[in-house]
């Protein structure tokens, strides 16, 4: 969802990444301090029930994304290293803020529903499958993009509701979402694993792992 208002929020956070860039900071440091930021709002405030604040912790981190990206570009420092540490770091401030739901909702003085306790801990691991879909696919020369939950759009919602939830004081809302994003997770890794298999039996040729590319054919 923030990809979809970039322009905007590049224009926002451009003055924080050049004051970094001249401080000598370095994106990676930004993308750990991030997830860093990212994790303990969600650990600390989620399972004591402080949804709203935990929500407002979270979000001023988030953008830390953004704006690492944003100081690699500039800088030049773009690189494969700072690629894999963003997408692993990014997976680390997943777990963290559906596990500290999972914990918010396993507290018998918060949340106290052991059934939102498992289907928060199934979003969490669906979550977690969907990228790991994706990237095993990209592994092996295929695509398993798109589907019907994308990342951002889970965190977002999940946040934005959350939030909303506990001012509002109607946990039905957080439930909802919930509830949604691990239906949603589900049926994208199914859509993820049903277009590699597809692509695969296209391919026959090459399906096998420790088969070699086919030679093209001539004309």
């Amino acid at each position: 969802m923030l990809n979809r208002f970039r322009q905007f929020w590049t224009k926002v956070i451009t003055p924080i990444a050049t004051l970094l860039l001249k401080l000598g900071v370095s994106a990676d440091a930004v993308t750990l301090v991030g997830t860093i930021g990212v994790s303990a709002g969600a650990l600390i405030f989620f399972p004591r029930g402080h949804l709203w604040l935990g929500t407002v912790v979270i979000t001023c981190f988030v953008f830390s994304d953004m704006i690492d990206g944003y100081m690699a570009r500039t800088s030049g420092t773009s690189s494969k290293w700072g690629s894999f540490l963003d997408s692993t770091l990014d997976r680390i401030g997943d777990g963290a803020i559906y596990g500290g739901l999972v914990m918010f909702y396993a507290n018998s003085r918060a949340g106290n529903s052991t059934l939102m306790a498992a289907v928060t801990l199934w979003a969490l691991v669906m979550g977690a499958v969907t990228s790991y879909a994706r990237a095993k696919a990209e592994s092996l020369g295929l695509k398993a993009s798109g589907g019907l939950a994308e990342r951002a759009d889970r965190l977002v919602f999940t946040l934005i509701l959350a939030f909303f939830s506990d001012v509002l004081n109607l946990p039905i809302l957080l439930e909802i979402v919930i509830w949604y994003v691990a239906a949603a997770s589900t049926i994208t890794v199914v859509q993820r694993s049903l277009s590699v298999r597809k692509q695969v039996l296209a391919d026959p040729d090459n399906a096998g792992l420790d088969t070699p590319p086919a030679e093209p054919k001539n004309d």
